[in-house]
């Protein structure tokens, strides 16, 4: 089912744009292919981007929970549901649509792993064309299908880094003696922000230079999508402000 609904149609529209694509270079190929699932994922990831946003606004007063019921879990528990129901904010509703874009991830990973060989072209559709030659650079610089292609991998984690970075609040400065607990998170999620990247730049080394490509081109679009979302939740509550004063 997986191979079905994810793996072929993700090849197929790969070996199709670049039947089309004016000098049939694969990196232009992938943009393109990343450009249009993302767009398909648009609903899902904005979604997920505006969950993360609400979350990480309420993070000063979850920490001043946190701080207040220290030593009384059950009634931590209950003023934190009261939090998010006041604020209708779901704590899983960040998690969902990134789980839904699992499968598409799975799918594009397992495309560029097995590479487009004589096998993994038997699963064309009839309508797209078997192409006779396959220029796996780009712009005739890059070999998109070596590993350890360290331009794209840094490139990849260095905007990886931006977008983590973009998602993060500044925690309020923990001033209180015995705050090991607001402390040691504030350090963990420090530490997340460079984790995830040096995770990317790992993974993209390990792997074909078209994944690296692939999650650059995908990152730096989630990074253009929370610019919109953040500026136009920014125009919003600047019009709230506005009629208020009025």
């Amino acid at each position: 089912m997986f191979e079905t609904l994810f793996y072929q149609p993700i090849l197929n529209l790969l070996v199709f744009i670049y039947n089309i694509i004016p000098g049939q270079d694969m990196g232009i190929t992938i943009i393109v292919l990343t450009i249009i699932i993302k767009i398909i994922l648009f609903p899902i990831s904005r979604k997920a981007i505006e969950s993360q946003k609400a979350l990480q606004e309420l993070q000063p007063k979850i920490e001043k929970i946190k701080k207040e019921y220290k030593d009384k879990k059950e009634q931590m528990g209950i003023a934190m549901m009261k939090l998010y129901k006041d604020n209708k904010v779901n704590p899983l509703s960040s998690c969902m649509p990134l789980l839904i874009q699992l499968p598409f991830l799975f799918a594009v990973f397992r495309v560029f792993r097995d590479g487009l060989t004589d096998q993994t072209l038997t699963l064309l559709y009839s309508f797209v064309d078997k192409p006779e030659v396959i220029n796996h650079t780009f712009l005739g610089l890059l070999d998109l299908s070596q590993t350890r292609v360290w331009v794209l991998a840094l490139a990849a984690g260095l905007a990886q880094f931006y977008q983590v970075r973009m998602m993060s609040t500044k925690k309020p400065e923990i001033k209180t003696p015995g705050s090991k607990d607001e402390d040691m998170t504030a350090i963990m999620n420090k530490q997340m922000q460079y984790f995830m990247p040096i995770m990317t730049v790992w993974f993209s080394l390990m792997f074909s230079g078209g994944l690296a490509l692939y999650w650059l081109v995908t990152t730096l679009l989630t990074i253009l999508q929370q610019i919109l979302i953040f500026n136009k939740d920014k125009k919003k509550d600047e019009i709230i402000e506005g009629e208020v004063i009025k």
